[in-house]
């Protein structure tokens, strides 16, 4: 298993991790309400950390795998897993009527983290597709 394995690996649960932490905070009426992405209780956000917790175990799994397709489905699977974190962090952070969230560090952490997945990915991508 190359480094950049291991390090998508590391970056992965890091993602995981950070779906169990606060993403935000929202002052509504004078009462602090903390969402993260497993908690969205009073919200229409949904459970986004769901599907990022799954889509980063498939990850997982495929830098486990050293088949010659396990690079090119990880691809994908390490995209929609940027793709995703970004569409969280996009839809976390917006302001809507005038209420503006204060960001927590693990909604950052959990978009770099996934773009670290995907840069393992993509590094990986030379020594394991010939």
């Amino acid at each position: 298993m190359s480094k950049s394995s291991i390090y998508g690996i590391l970056a992965a649960v890091i993602v995981i991790i950070c779906a169990f932490l606060p993403w935000i905070s929202v002052h509504v009426n004078g009462e602090l309400k903390v969402f993260s992405g497993m908690q969205t209780e009073g919200s229409s956000f949904g459970e986004p950390g769901k599907l990022s917790i799954a889509v980063s175990v498939l990850a997982i799994l495929f830098f486990l795998f050293q088949k010659a397709w396990s690079p090119r489905v990880n691809l994908f699977v390490s995209a929609f897993l940027s793709a995703w974190a970004f569409r969280n962090m996009l839809l976390f952070s917006r302001c809507e009527m005038g209420i503006c969230p204060d960001q927590k560090i693990a909604l950052w952490l959990s978009l770099a983290a996934a773009l670290a997945v995907f840069g393992c990915v993509l590094w990986n991508w030379k020594t394991l597709v010939k």
